[in-house]
This record gives C-alpha cells, structure tokens and sequence, in this order.
C-alpha cells in the first residue's frame, strides 16, 4: 500500500498499553512503515515485546517529544499530568498532539504544553481491539483541519471516525466509550435468562451473541430505523411483542435514559477535575 504524506510523518504513541498497541498495530496494517512509528512503555521487557513483534523503535517520553511530528498520549487519565509535564520543555509548538485520555479536555494540555500547540481529544472504545471501534474527534483551540485529517487517518484502520464538538464530547462518551459495557450487560442478562428457560450455558452464549452480530449488521446495512427492522420481529399475538410489553412493564427504555444520563454526568465530573 503506497504511503500517503500523512502516513509518512513520525508518530509516537506514548503508553502503549492495549488501546496504543491497538493503534499502532492498525498503522502498520493500513500502510505505515515501522520506521516511522515510536512507542514509551514503561517495562523493559514490554518495550522489547513491541519491538519484536512491530518492528518499532522504543524511546523515552522525552526523546519521543523531541522526535516525532505527532503523538498518541494513551496513559491513563491520573498519569496525564505527570507526563505533561515531563514533555513540555521538549515539545516543539508546531507537534500534534492526539489525547485518547477518558474525560480529559483539550484546555487542560494546551494549559500545560507550549502556547499554540494543536490539541485533538479522542474518545476510542474498547473494539479498536478487534478493528471495530468507533472514535469519536474533537479539535482543541489550535487545532486545524490538516491536524483532524492527521488523527482520522490514525484512527480509521481500528474502525470508524465521528467528529463532534468538544461540548458534546460527554454524551459521546455515555453512548459509544462507555456503550460496549452496556451489550456485555445485556447478553449477561440475556445468557442467565436462556438459562432459566432450560438451556445449556454454551449454546445460551452462542444464541445470544450471533443474534446481536445479526442484528448490529442489519442496523448498518439495510439504512432502516431501528423502530422498523423491531416491527418486522413483532408479528401480532407473538412471542416478541409479549416480551416486549414486559420490557415496557419494567421500565427499560427509561432505565437506559437515565443510566446514560448518569454516565454523561460522571464524565462531565471527571473533565472538570472531581475524580
């Protein structure tokens, strides 16, 4: 695959846990050349099994500040001060720097990093593993569209890309950072109740799961509101319309809305610092 000028900078993903490995691993496969990636981890023998396995060079923070055109802070959110602080005074103004820190706004780097240096928040969720993510952009105050450009082409080999505003970054969060969780809750759910009805854990499991990849897919596919492909599951009398009715008897649909709610509250606390 033939290199775009994007993919031809030096990019360096600092924390390299398993959402950085993630995208260093999507770079390399949508084109990237090992020789212009980097990556920090903090372990030796972690930094020798990314250099084995991506044929990456592994460097400091500081020596990663210093050379790359872009980088990648995937620490976590309770790291992010410390390590702002170490790159600040080798952080040349014109590097992009991507946060794909939960809840951590673009001020609270351009405050710490040298005047004019173009922030872009990312909120990935966790299928980046499994090339299926979806990750949600937002441009700090410096940041031009050459540098939302930059970051999309980063993150679009690990799923897709959203852009919002920096204001609806909290609500992005409850729906897609947070919103994996909630079908893994849901199948859990879903497994113990197949249970119940005198199935097997396994084939309970394997039910459940290949209807929710069907049904995502139809959802992507076929353009239908999903208020339609449901109408087309619920014949008159049926199975489906009975637990339905009891999906409404228990209160589901406002459940959701105010666990949603809640999540959205939770990281507007944690953007404003009440951790």
């Amino acid at each position: 695959m033939s290199q775009s000028r994007t993919q031809t900078q030096t990019v360096a993903v600092l924390g390299t846990g398993k959402i950085g490995e993630a995208l260093l691993s999507g770079m390399i496969r949508a084109g990237w050349s090992p020789a212009d990636l980097l990556c920090t981890a903090r372990r030796p023998e972690r930094a020798e099994a990314l250099r084995a396995r991506y044929g990456v060079e592994t460097v400091s923070n500081v020596d990663a500040a210093k050379g790359a055109d872009t980088l990648i802070l995937a620490v976590k959110p309770q790291d992010m001060a410390v390590l702002l602080d170490e790159l600040a005074p080798h952080l040349p103004a014109d590097r992009l720097v991507i946060s794909a820190a939960a809840g951590v706004p673009t001020a609270f780097f351009e405050e710490r990093l040298p005047a004019g240096t173009p922030v872009v928040r990312v909120m990935p969720n966790t299928p980046v593993l499994v090339d299926e993510g979806m990750s949600v952009i937002s441009a700090g105050s410096h940041a031009s569209e050459e540098h939302l450009l930059r970051t999309e082409a980063i993150f679009k080999p690990v799923g897709k890309t959203l852009r919002v505003p920096e204001s609806q970054q909290d609500a992005a969060t409850a729906l897609s950072g947070s919103g994996p969780a909630y079908f893994y809750y849901l199948v859990e759910a879903m497994t113990d109740a197949g249970i119940l009805l005198g199935l097997p854990r396994d084939k309970a499991h394997d039910l459940i799961v290949q209807a929710a990849i069907g049904a995502a897919v139809m959802l992507r596919d076929s353009g239908e509101h999903p208020v339609k492909l449901r109408e087309a599951v619920t014949s008159p009398a049926g199975t489906t319309i009975s637990a339905i009715r009891e999906l409404e008897k228990h209160g589901v649909r406002h459940a959701l809305l105010a666990a949603l709610e809640a999540a959205r509250d939770r990281s507007r606390e944690l953007a404003s610092g009440n951790g």
